[in-house]
């Protein structure tokens, strides 16, 4: 019987090789994973990813987050698809193909059909002279050097491992893509990654008493303005009601520093001209996007006419759930 010391350690030793499996393919990164990345990317069906046993149960994992993150995918059941499955692949399409051994029948059997349409197909197998291997347009290396189960049969660190290089797939092409943080809220609508996600600048802005001046107004005035709307920035006008700049509290210190005498001084010869803004009806996680992007804690809203008609901040963002 084991005792609650040799447990621990196995559990460790499981780690420990699964953690190493993991670390092993930086080493299998090459030419042949940026192919892949580039046959994805250009990819104008679906992706479609199949495997049997527990590789299927982790292409099931990639495919998901695959469409989750920008690239539709879907998983093709080996077994079923030659018994009628196979017709939801078309020649716009890539095919994932996973196996250990590179040499699982049911996966086999598919290949006549997929060579017959002219699909390209990515190998995922951790036998580079197998069956799988000679098939696939290009091949990426999963393999390991032992499973982290004691007899070496259960697949454990190989299924990690293909999980992982799924991972490092979705991921760059994510990055490729540009695939920005509201282009996967529109994915996750529901749960905690969506919350908040539904929330339109519309719902969240302030629109009355908004701290406005005119370009001709002194430095001191302004300051005045910012002081009393406590939304550390003012938003300047021209004489249509146009806005032509922002003023903010960090400008504030940046004009006191720059000049010695300000008495004199009008905001428009020291606002931010062309000012980041937004509109109404984007979402609030548009929002948060600019203010993070160019590290700003409040926009002007304005509408067609480049009209301000209210102001978001951050914390509007954070008390929705938005950020």
């Amino acid at each position: 019987m084991m005792t609650a010391t040799s447990i621990n350690e196995l559990a460790k030793e499981v780690f420990d090789i699964e953690a190493n499996s993991i670390l092993r393919l930086k080493n299998n990164i090459g030419d042949n994973f940026d192919k892949a990345i580039e046959i994805l990317y250009s990819c104008k069906g679906r992706v479609i990813i199949t495997g049997m046993g527990k590789s299927g149960l982790i292409g099931k994992k990639i495919a998901a987050t695959l469409s989750s993150t920008g690239t539709p995918s879907y998983f093709l059941h080996p077994a079923e698809s030659t018994h009628g499955d196979s017709g939801i692949i078309t020649r716009d399409d890539v095919i994932i193909a996973i196996s250990n051994s590179g040499e699982t029948q049911e996966l086999l059997n598919l290949l006549p059909l997929i060579k017959r349409f002219g699909v390209q197909m990515i190998g995922m197998t951790g036998k580079m002279n197998s069956t799988l291997a000679q098939a696939s347009d290009v091949v990426l290396d999963i393999s390991v050097e032992r499973e982290a189960c004691p007899l070496n049969k259960a697949p454990t660190a190989s299924t990690t491992a293909t999980l992982a290089m799924g991972d490092a797939l979705a991921v760059c092409l994510l990055e490729k893509r540009g695939f920005t943080e509201e282009d996967f809220l529109v994915f996750h609508p529901s749960g905690a990654l969506g919350k908040g996600f539904l929330y339109k600048v519309s719902d969240l802005m302030k629109t009355e008493d908004l701290p406005t001046a005119l370009e001709n107004d002194s430095f001191t005035k302004v300051i005045e303005i910012i002081t009393n709307h406590k939304l550390g920035m003012a938003m300047i006008l021209n004489t249509k009601g146009e806005l032509t700049g922002v003023f903010t509290d960090g400008d504030i210190r940046r004009t006191l520093l720059k000049y010695g005498n300000t008495s004199n001084l009008l905001i428009k010869d020291v606002m931010t001209s062309n000012p980041k803004r937004i509109t109404a009806n984007s979402y609030g996680a548009s929002a948060l996007n600019l203010m993070e992007k160019y590290s700003i804690t409040a926009l002007a809203v304005v509408d067609e006419q480049n009209i301000p008609v209210g102001v978001i901040h951050i914390h509007d963002l954070l008390k929705a759930g938005v950020a």
